[in-house]
């Protein structure tokens, strides 16, 4: 501010100068100083008196100053780092209005491919990354990006942890995932955790941590490669519904009763949910037997004994407490899906990607 308000100063001391030895009207004045201070010399505007030409000599003398001032101070401040951190202020501001978005932690070679994914569903990605040549990737592709260390909690709280639907921690080391998945578990215990491991060992100290979701791409690539080669229409369907407008999404119902009401128990025939919402129920999967509350499961038609998963349930499958519905649709049907269970309903997972 100091450039700026020397500059004031002079134009207005100028001003005042011409008005006191000139009698001009501030007009003149103001257009004599504004010609003045930065030399461009177009003329008096009328002839100078000799205190009007020391005034004169004030301006040229005081606008080199200021403008000497003005550059150090400038070229300081560039030094200092003022201006990135301007511009890092404003980023975090503008991350403050992010909602609902998707964190992702690493943007190598397959947080590359997640952010193209997520992007493509229209859902807003934020890149958290350390490296300056993967921001820069980053940045080409139109992801906003946070230059910080993931694993730190202050790093999630400004990615908005607390407002976003899922993070991924997609970082190169097991380790950093691991305390990536730690701090948000931590911060935020409803938020959705995927994360990417390297070895058996490393997916269950992830899952142990508080991920939701292990993903080993190494695993998860094979499985790909050898279920293609035998069932090669099945592992393409997700990838067939990617050009249509149907959605798979996970529903999982509350495990207290009294929220169910009416639903509970009854018969997916009895509910008519494909005729009511259009919507079709491809799987359900039955709560763990050793979660089960035998309080909360009394008077229920769920026994421990049944399968985890029901895949192409039948009418006679009756709903439960704490069953999850695999629901495919488009998303006015899902929509509608969700109208239905009303109260009963937990949380919603979409399952396309």
């Amino acid at each position: 501010m100091r450039p700026v308000l020397a500059l004031v100063l002079v134009v207005n001391l100028s001003a005042l100068g011409y008005r006191l030895t000139e009698g001009w009207d501030w007009g003149d004045c103001y257009w004599m100083v504004a010609i003045t201070i930065p030399t461009i010399g177009y003329g008096e505007v009328e002839p100078l008196s000799t205190a009007g030409r020391f005034v004169t000599v004030f301006s040229v003398v005081g606008g080199l100053a200021v403008v000497q001032l003005s550059v150090q101070s400038l070229l300081g401040l560039s030094e200092a780092g003022y201006f990135r951190r301007l511009r890092h202020r404003r980023f975090l501001n503008w991350v403050q209005t992010m909602n609902d978005h998707v964190i992702l932690c690493g943007y190598g070679r397959i947080g590359r491919e997640i952010g193209d994914q997520i992007s493509r569903e229209g859902v807003e990605v934020l890149v958290v990354e350390m490296d300056p040549e993967r921001r820069q990737a980053a940045e080409e592709a139109g992801l906003p990006v946070l230059m910080a260390d993931a694993t730190l909690d202050e790093t999630l709280v400004e990615a908005g942890i607390h407002r976003c639907r899922s993070l991924v921690a997609a970082l190169p080391s097991n380790a950093a995932n691991l305390y990536v998945v730690l701090s948000a578990r931590g911060l935020a215990p409803r938020c959705r955790l995927i994360a990417r491991s390297d070895s058996d060992e490393a997916a269950r100290k992830l899952r142990q941590a508080g991920a939701d979701q292990v993903v080993s791409p190494y695993v998860a690539g094979g499985r790909t490669m050898a279920a293609t080669a035998l069932r090669p229409l099945a592992v393409t369907f997700m990838e067939l519904l990617a050009g249509t407008d149907c959605e798979v999404e996970e529903f999982r119902l509350s495990a207290d009763p009294v929220r169910l009401g009416e639903l509970n128990g009854r018969s997916l025939t009895e509910l008519e949910l494909r005729r009511r919402t259009g919507a079709l129920v491809l799987a359900i999967r039955n709560p763990e037997p050793n979660l089960l509350n035998p309080y909360i499961y009394r008077g229920s038609s769920y026994t421990p004994d049944e399968p985890s998963l029901l895949a192409n349930p039948g009418g006679e499958v009756t709903l439960a407490p704490g069953q999850l519905l695999v629901v495919m649709g488009s998303q006015a049907q899902l929509a509608a899906f969700a109208a239905l269970l009303g109260r009963a309903l937990v949380s919603i997972d979409t399952m396309r990607e």
